[in-house]
């Protein structure tokens, strides 16, 4: 742990006491309680102003952040977050992978946040159930391995999108495609055709399919499903997001890919968007790719 860490750890611990002894506290009353625990530090005369501000940043998005995770959210330039244990964090900067200087203060804090995360929307992980999705409030997809199945500890992935998805104009703009194949997928769009995307990871999958969908008319229902909300569809009034849970803790009211696209047909849908196949519901989406309207 760095001087500013431990700096950081410190003060943490005299604000948290103030919050033991003061109950249900707001944002700003945190904030105004860090920045004077802050100024009240033995060292805080040899800081910077600056420094004692991204100081106090720091220890505020350890109670209502994503602690050392959180300015690499706040950077639009960065896509990816890898934490492959609470000491080793990669980031993907304008597309090249680089080491994060920062670390979590132990595996327990690293713990916290990923509970904190799924959480947010109504998952569980554990020890018996190790694996889950999950998704951060500004959209962005989270994906979860808790030990004994990630050997080194707690493992999380966070894929960001941007606050604007693409279009097909940008992708043609950055030699994706021609223009000539967006004018081919703008027809086979409209005329209803059905469309599989596959690729590799990171390739771009959801990007592109967020810019088909520019394509579709505005006057048609959409009914997207997913594992985890990350479509950005924003020209169709008349659209249904679905997404799917996982059993809870003694196994039961879990809600499938498979599950969604067969109460999808009873929805009255123009068109049926699925994130992602991986097994058995592939037979259902052909199924309903054959239905005639």
């Amino acid at each position: 742990m760095d001087d500013q860490e431990a700096w950081v750890a410190s003060i943490r611990q005299t604000v948290r006491t103030g919050l033991n002894l003061s109950g249900s506290t707001s944002d700003d009353e945190l904030y105004k309680m860090i920045e004077q625990a802050v100024f009240r530090y033995e060292l805080a005369p040899s800081w910077t102003a600056s420094e004692k501000q991204r100081i106090v940043r720091r220890v505020y998005y350890t109670f209502r952040g994503l602690d050392v995770l959180q300015p690499y959210v706040e950077d639009r330039r960065i896509t990816e977050i890898m934490i492959n244990s609470h000491e080793e964090i990669f980031i993907e900067v304008d597309g090249e992978v680089q080491r994060a200087k920062v670390v979590f203060e132990s595996q327990e804090r690293l713990e916290d946040i990923i509970q904190s995360i799924v959480a947010q929307v109504n998952r569980v992980v554990n020890e018996s159930s190790p694996i889950v999705d999950a998704r951060l409030k500004d959209g962005s997809r989270v994906n979860v391995v808790l030990p004994p199945i990630a050997l080194k500890g707690p493992t999380m992935t966070i894929r960001k999108f941007p606050d604007q998805p693409m279009t097909m104009d940008d992708l043609v703009a950055k030699g994706a495609l021609t223009s000539e194949a967006a004018q081919f997928l703008q027809q086979l769009v409209r005329g209803k055709y059905n469309i599989f995307i596959s690729g590799g990871t990171g390739s771009g999958k959801t990007t592109f399919l967020n810019a088909l969908s520019q394509y579709i008319p505005s006057d048609e229902r959409v009914i997207t499903i997913e594992d985890s909300a990350e479509l950005q569809i924003r020209t169709v009034p008349n659209l249904v997001a679905l997404e799917t849970r996982n059993a809870n803790t003694e196994g039961k009211g879990e809600i499938s890919i498979r599950d969604l696209i067969r109460s999808s047909l009873r929805m009255r849908p123009n068109r049926i968007v699925v994130g992602e196949v991986r097994g058995a519901e592939a037979l259902d989406m052909l199924q309903a790719m054959n239905i005639n309207r």
